[in-house]
C-alpha cells in the first residue's frame, strides 16, 4: 500500500466547502486539474461516475463512504488492485477550514503510482485547494 495525504486550511463556510467538493459535475470548472468528471447518479454510496485529470489517464469511481459535510470517498478499480481517495472537511475554532485528501493505493500499481503520478498530485494539490476555496467563497457571495 502507498498513501499520499494532503491538507491546508482555507477559510470559507464549511457548508460552501461541502456544497462545492461534491458537486463532482463541476470540478472542470473551477479546479485546474479536472478535465473531466460526472457522478452517475445520487451522491450516495454505491453510486459510480467517472473523472479525468488533465495528463492523467480516466476511470471509473464508486462512491464508498459519505459522511454529510464531513467526508466523501471515492474507489477506483486498478490492475491487480484498488484506488481509494478521501476528501475530509473538517471546521476550526477560529473560522478556518482544514480540507484534506488522503490518496491510498493498493496492489501492485501502488509502485507505478508512486513512482509516475505521486510528484504531480502533490504539485498541483495548493492550486487546487486554492480553488476550492475560491469555489466555496463565491457561492457564500451568490447565497448572501
Amino acid at each position: 500500500m502507498y498513501s499520499i495525504d494532503l491538507d491546508t486550511t482555507i477559510q470559507a463556510n464549511p457548508a460552501a466547502v461541502w456544497r462545492v467538493w461534491t458537486d463532482l459535475s463541476r470540478f472542470p470548472e473551477w479546479d485546474p486539474r479536472e478535465e473531466e468528471a460526472r457522478l452517475d447518479g445520487p451522491f450516495a454510496v454505491g453510486t459510480g461516475g467517472y473523472s479525468k485529470q488533465r495528463g492523467n489517464p480516466g476511470g471509473p469511481f464508486t462512491l464508498v463512504a459519505v459522511d454529510e459535510g464531513r467526508l466523501w470517498a471515492v474507489e477506483a478499480p486498478l490492475p491487480g488492485g484498488r484506488l481509494l481517495i478521501e476528501h475530509r472537511i473538517d471546521p476550526l475554532a477560529d473560522g478556518g477550514v482544514r480540507v484534506s485528501k488522503r490518496y491510498r493505493v493498493f496492489g501492485p500499481m501502488a509502485v507505478v503510482f508512486r513512482l509516475v503520478f505521486a510528484a504531480r498530485i502533490r504539485r498541483s494539490a495548493p492550486e487546487s485547494f486554492a480553488a476550492l476555496e475560491r469555489e466555496a467563497r463565491r457561492g457564500e457571495r451568490a447565497i448572501a
